[in-house]
């Protein structure tokens, strides 16, 4: 059984936490692990293989986890943009044999009850081979409004519903064959392949047009105006709502979609106030909050029910139970700023870089690059760069120079100059890189040479 793994998401339910370039799913929240991890680690038991579908920036994140967990065999399929989770799981499935089993997961939810779903999966598994699309129906504990739900008779699906109102969930959580709508799916590739031809033809056509590879691929990428040209919409209503071969298993699994910080509070540990627990929380009568800090130390005072967030270069405040507008928020930045979208910390192929100090006409970076990595053959237009070596030993091109630097040495790479660096030590490799010009932007990066088939706009 393969575990289609969906790593899509625009990061903005948990801001400033999660990011664009940094969603939920691949922060570590729980024991120093990410959600994508445990995704990971909790179907491995139950898999052969992964396939992870991403986009080019969370392959690099998927990669690098991935390694941290020791498993370095993987197959992954790259979407240039996305088109919701039919098309994803469609493109999937094509690049499995038709009799393959498949587990599709979204790779940001929580499942505490592993031994319980084990069982759910094993129900699921004898109903996907039977040539039935199964469905897993969650166990409501309440009346969620921020949930589509599942109509149940027995294994079989009545009928889907969209988000209902409070009355609305109230009388299905009270009806007792309502579930919350997973997201997680199990059935046979082909079969479903089988049902969206039947019921979305077109999704069927344009993605079948978009993939040229074979089985083997560890690699597959999708080619941007192939992925244009098929249509967006999600696996309930191109297939699932229409399939006379619908499945749902009830699960009771102690389930989260981690959706809201409102639902992060309930399952982070907690001190013996009920604030959520944080070496640098200070509370003085202060109860029922969550206290989320990377660096800053944060005080208060006679509060609660708040939800505090410092990000180093965001600040949230809220009541807890408003925590669903922070949407609102992300769309108030996204007309300003870009701190939707990146942290101070961004997440590259060859490593990671972290802005120290931003001003008009100057940018300060720490920049690591991984043993045996490099940066793009690069130059920039409107700024020019000094570089000092704080660990281990970089290999600088420089036009037609290439010469090593070593710890407390530096050079200067002036606008114009085509430059790379490069780590071929087996050490992490550690420099600061001051930038001044009249604009020091990510986007002032003309690629000429790439490892990673990227093009201007990031490091």
């Amino acid at each position: 059984m393969t575990n289609i793994i969906l790593c899509g998401g625009s990061g903005t339910r948990l801001w400033p936490i999660s990011r664009t370039l940094m969603p939920k799913q691949f922060v570590k929240l729980f024991d120093r692990k990410s959600l994508f991890q445990l995704t990971v680690e909790r179907n491995s038991k139950v898999c052969d293989s992964q396939l992870i579908v991403s986009n080019t920036e969370q392959y690099f994140l998927a990669l690098d986890q991935l390694e941290e967990l020791g498993k370095t065999h993987n197959r992954y399929l790259l979407e240039p943009v996305g088109r919701n989770t039919a098309p994803a799981i469609a493109l999937a499935c094509m690049a499995l044999e038709y009799d393959e089993l498949v587990l599709v997961t979204p790779s940001d939810h929580l499942i505490k009850d592993e031994t319980e779903y084990e069982k759910v999966l094993e129900k699921a598994k004898g109903l996907a081979l039977d040539n039935n699309l199964v469905t897993f129906g969650i166990t409501p504990s309440f009346a969620e409004i921020g949930f589509g739900y599942i109509e149940a008779d027995g294994l079989n699906v009545r009928a889907f519903h969209e988000k209902p109102d409070a009355n609305t969930a109230q009388k299905y959580v009270d009806a007792g064959n309502y579930y919350w709508n997973s997201g997680m799916f199990m059935f046979k590739a082909g079969v479903f392949l089988e049902e969206l031809k039947k019921y979305s033809l077109e999704i069927y056509k344009t993605c079948a047009d978009a993939l040229h590879v074979d089985n083997s691929n560890e690699l597959i990428r999708i080619k941007h105006e192939d992925m244009l040209n098929i249509p967006e919409d999600s696996i309930d209503y191109a297939v699932m709502e229409k399939s006379r071969k619908v499945k749902v298993v009830p699960s009771d699994i102690e389930w989260s979609d981690v959706g809201s910080f409102d639902a992060l509070f309930e399952e982070l540990p907690k001190d013996k106030n009920n604030n959520t627990k944080n070496e640098k929380h200070i509370a003085i009568d202060s109860k029922n909050n969550l206290i989320y800090s990377n660096d800053k130390y944060i005080a208060t005072i006679d509060v609660e029910d708040l939800v505090i967030v410092d990000t180093g270069d965001a600040l949230l405040v809220s009541k807890k139970g408003s925590s669903q507008k922070v949407k609102n928020v992300v769309n108030e930045l996204k007309k300003t700023t870009d701190l939707h979208n990146i942290h101070l910390t961004g997440h590259r192929p060859w490593g990671t870089y972290t802005v120290l100090e931003d001003s008009n006409g100057y940018k300060i970076k720490r920049i690591e690059v991984k043993p045996g990595k490099r940066l793009s053959l690069q130059k920039h237009k409107l700024r020019n760069e000094h570089w000092i070596v704080v660990s281990g030993t970089a290999t600088v091109t420089i036009n037609d120079r290439v010469f090593k630097l070593n710890e407390n040495e530096s050079t200067y790479i002036k606008a114009g100059d085509v430059h790379r660096l490069l780590n071929d030590t087996k050490q992490l490799l550690v420099i600061i890189e001051a930038q001044v010009g009249i604009y020091t932007g990510e986007d002032d990066i003309e690629r000429l040479e790439d490892d990673y088939d990227r093009t201007a706009g990031s490091l």
